[in-house]
């Protein structure tokens, strides 16, 4: 068995797994999201480190009392944002979540200079103000001291593994964007250069080879109940981890995560950028050979369903009342989900994009403006996972995809069949199967990726949501001039 550890934005998740991809036991915890003044989103790392601990002590103890042996701790967790430390693995400063917006100005300015086309050309990141290019700069202009003391400028699950290996280092998933060029897992120092950052590449750790083992010391061990030396597997982060944790293995399926921020993602089998096209997404290198992940992360997902439950004074368990409540087109409503302070960062990157609702009237209903938000994050999701080259099937997890009317608005939207693992937490079964790979004992794709159900989408719906498809595009369009008017 190994423990599946998924640290996310607000959830920290342990899981202890066997070889068929089942959970036998999961907890979890919630962790804190400080949003301040400024757009400035962050996390303390000892309380993330500490939720960490909590959850895997109580897997631990229900794996020893099993008797099977736990045979690695698997790592994966949002990616993005700025986690400073020195070289013992403390915070320098709290850490920058990807929400974070204070680095909104600079990603304007490196728009309208050409710095965003020449990174998105040289690694195929399009940058947004929570990735690790504009929060260097930013830091470097307001807060140097900060970079000076630092000894390493991460993420998330590198975080961790530093404060339970002592190993500085990173995964190459988390090192792509938006430095590094993933066909030869090197740092670009053109586009360090570009980003005028080039003097902090001594912050950024080499990424790991793939199938690289960590060993867990002993101060560790004792906290989380595990044995000293076991092996510590860490990433791909989460994106990624879910993608082949649903059950992605062809080029061209695509992975739906419908999370905190709505994950789009497809695998593809060649690094090809557009020089032409939207500088926007990024390409993930994956523990994979000669696979990369294109993948269209939308800001905002689940939460934008929260907001808008929260306006009518309802809660998630209503939600299918809601939907049922509202036929498709939610009654002449429309939506767009950009709610993110931080804007929008694919399939377009626009730092002051806001949301929207037309077609009031009346007759509108608590129901029609749910319905009309759900819509919209499904053709977000059509647009970003397009975007990517979708050319295979689609598998979907996250908290939405719990919702059988919210998963059937997505099918129908899709146009094609959502493939739903009955294994919700499929991030940490992602590190999981990457963890037994990297311990030489692959497990059974296929009878992981056959553990799910399938939402056929409806022929009348498919064909109605292709003409609100059409027209969401045309609200974007519309749209789009004003955002830059009213920041």
């Amino acid at each position: 068995m190994i423990i599946g550890v998924d640290v996310g934005t607000s959830v920290t998740k342990a899981s202890l797994l066997n070889r068929d991809g089942t959970a036998l036991v999961t907890h979890s915890m919630r962790s804190t999201l400080n949003r301040l003044p400024g757009g400035r989103v962050e996390q303390d790392l000892d309380e993330v480190i500490s939720s960490v601990v909590r959850v895997v002590r109580e897997v631990a103890a229900v794996a020893e009392s099993t008797g099977e042996p736990v045979e690695a701790l698997a790592i994966t967790g949002q990616g993005d944002g700025l986690w400073l430390r020195d070289h013992q693995g403390q915070q320098v400063g709290p850490a920058i979540s990807w929400l974070d917006a204070r680095a909104a100005d600079v990603l304007d300015s490196w728009g309208e200079s050409g710095v965003q086309r020449k990174v998105f050309g040289l690694t195929g990141s399009g940058m947004f103000p929570g990735s690790a290019g504009p929060l260097l700069a930013h830091l470097a202009e307001h807060s140097p001291e900060r970079l000076e003391r630092a000894a390493v400028a991460g993420y998330c699950v590198d975080a961790i593994v530093q404060r339970f290996t002592g190993e500085i280092t990173v995964d190459a998933s988390d090192a792509s964007l938006p430095f590094l060029d993933v066909t030869t897992r090197s740092y670009s120092v053109e586009a360090l250069e570009a980003c005028g950052i080039a003097e902090h590449r001594r912050l950024l750790a080499e990424p790991a080879p793939p199938n690289k083992l960590f060993a867990l010391d002993g101060k560790a061990a004792k906290e989380l109940g595990l044995p000293a030396g076991l092996p510590v597997s860490a990433g791909p982060f989460d994106l990624p981890a879910c993608a082949f944790g649903s059950g992605v293995s062809n080029v061209g399926d695509g992975s739906l995560v419908i999370g905190t921020t709505l994950g789009c993602q497809v695998l593809r089998d060649e690094f090809a950028v557009d020089p032409r096209g939207e500088v926007a997404g990024m390409w993930l290198a994956t523990p994979l050979p000669e696979r990369y992940l294109r993948v269209m992360p939308a800001m905002v997902g689940t939460a934008n369903l929260d907001w808008v439950l929260a306006m009518v004074g309802a809660g998630v368990d209503q939600l299918e009342t809601l939907l049922a409540s509202s036929k498709p087109g939610a009654g002449g409503v429309s939506a767009l989900s950009f709610l993110s302070t931080s804007g929008e960062r694919a399939p377009f990157v626009a730092p002051h994009a806001r949301g929207q609702f037309t077609g009031l009237s009346l007759d509108t209903s608590q129901a029609d403006l749910v319905r009309a938000m759900c819509e919209a994050v499904a053709y977000a999701a059509r647009h970003n996972l397009e975007s990517a080259g979708l050319t295979g099937e689609v598998s979907a997890c996250g908290g939405g995809a719990r919702s059988a009317a919210w998963s059937q608005i997505f099918a129908d939207v899709l146009g094609r069949p959502l493939h739903v693992p009955y294994e919700e937490g499929v991030g940490a079964r992602g590190a999981a199967m990457t963890a037994w790979d990297s311990l030489g004992e692959p497990v059974d794709r296929e009878l992981w990726a056959a553990a799910r159900r399938t939402v056929q989408p409806h022929p009348n719906a498919v064909e109605f949501y292709e003409r609100g498809y059409r027209e969401y595009l045309v609200s974007i369009d519309r749209a789009r001039p004003h955002w830059g008017a009213s920041s």
